[in-house]
């Protein structure tokens, strides 16, 4: 890590032992943007993240470079007793331990969660997978939008030729479940060194997908009580509105509108922010008209309003828009594409990408800004092994000739 003006980085002195393949990994990835020292453990043939998915950038993928960057890698051969070992010494001087892949790998190589605490009892396990450690779907194989087509936040959209397609997407599960890892990993690390025990915890990305979309959930859920028990808002004469964009799509004072050079999303649900948009476009006749209720009014179903600010909105560009919501207290949001929001004006000043000399292709920083101090920049993503004799000679103490002895017995790889 670099960076930083004195103060030490966040979490400077824990240290990480990882066991990952593809995505999950992403665990760690957060953690290591706070300082933690993360030794990514991989088998001889490696984490075969380098040559997964899109773009590949001078030969390697975006995602190692992402995932993997701030980590240190290790090659060990955990199917020689020669190899556990090795593991087991990192093990002894480690806050966590992730296992980042299906369930159950490192207990089939004989370190699982209890063999690991006989050698360290305040050591945090963490496995993150797929659909988790029990279930049915416990064992069975997946990838990402696997998570979230199951939490039910992504359709089947008809292809127009009698097919069907994966629609454009943000991926939520495989972002999410190594979020709530990570909370979890620092909890556990923040218990052990109070209580002096550690803990066996596992996250699926499966529920994190579902725990993140948990409004519409709770909605379907709450809507299957009585009627006199559950109910809309007000605002909507109490009927029961369905939740998310299916609940919006007819919404009128919380709703897109074209401008001159694109879109902006208009939010005024409140009756005072929409009577500071009336008074601020010349307009209080609209207001007057329409005043709606206090609270979360999007009065839904109101035709002439929205051919009125359709009109509005088209004569004047998004920016202006933007301009104009923060003058007047109206909120009105940008409407970016994965494509576009790095011309945005908020991107480009809390999230400048951290150049591709450093990480190899150009990448965002992590969100959690320490107020104070300079932004650290992490690692450049490992190649295989490249740090393994400096984290036995280093961490563990190895001299050369105990180097020289295990990688005589293969356990180092090739």
């Amino acid at each position: 890590m670099t960076g930083g003006d004195g103060h030490g980085a966040p979490l400077a002195g824990v240290r990480i032992v990882e066991a990952s393949m593809l995505g999950p990994g992403a665990v760690t990835t957060h953690l290591a943007d706070l300082g933690a020292d993360v030794i990514k453990v991989e088998p001889p043939h490696g984490d075969y993240i380098r040559e997964m998915t899109w773009p590949m950038v001078e030969g390697v993928s975006l995602m190692h470079l992402h995932i993997s960057r701030g980590k240190r890698s290790v090659v060990l051969d955990l199917r020689l007793p020669e190899g556990r070992d090795v593991f087991l010494d990192l093990v002894r001087g480690a806050d966590a331990v992730v296992e980042a892949m299906r369930p159950g790998g490192l207990e089939r190589r004989g370190l699982g969660p209890r063999v690991l605490a006989e050698v360290n009892p305040r050591l945090v396990f963490c496995g993150i997978s797929g659909y988790g450690a029990t279930g049915p779907y416990r064992d069975l194989p997946s990838h990402g939008i696997a998570y979230d087509t199951w939490a039910g936040l992504v359709q089947p959209e008809p292809a127009g030729d009698g097919h069907w397609a994966i629609p454009e997407h943000p991926s939520i599960g495989i972002h999410a479940g190594p979020l709530y890892a990570a909370l979890g990993i620092l909890a556990g690390i923040l218990r052990a060194r109070a209580t002096g025990t550690g803990g066996v915890l596992e996250v699926a990305q499966s529920d994190a997908a579902a725990s993140m979309d948990w409004l519409r959930s709770e909605t379907w859920r709450a809507y299957e009580r009585p009627e006199d028990e559950v109910t809309g808002n007000p605002a909507d004469g109490y009927r029961r509105r369905e939740p998310g964009t299916a609940g919006m799509r007819h919404g009128v004072r919380y709703q897109f509108y074209a401008t001159t050079d694109g879109h902006v999303l208009f939010m005024a649900s409140e009756r005072e922010l929409w009577r500071n948009f009336c008074a601020g476009v010349g307009r209080p006749d609209l207001f007057e008209r329409h005043p709606g209720s206090r609270y979360a009014d999007h009065a839904v179903g109101d035709t002439p309003l929205r051919d009125a600010l359709t009109e509005i909105f088209a004569g004047r560009s998004s920016a202006e828009w933007i301009a104009f919501g923060v003058e007047h207290n109206v909120p009105i949001g940008p409407v970016n594409t994965p494509r576009t929001l790095a011309c945005d004006p908020q991107f480009q000043h809390r999230l400048p990408w951290i150049p591709a000399d450093r990480l190899g292709a150009e990448q965002l920083p992590s969100p959690i800004r320490f107020l104070d101090e300079e932004p650290r920049s992490p690692r450049h993503a490992p190649s295989l092994g490249e740090h393994t004799e400096e984290v036995l000679r280093d961490v563990l103490g190895y001299d050369p000739p105990d180097i020289a002895r295990l990688r005589d017995t293969g356990a180092l790889g090739a």
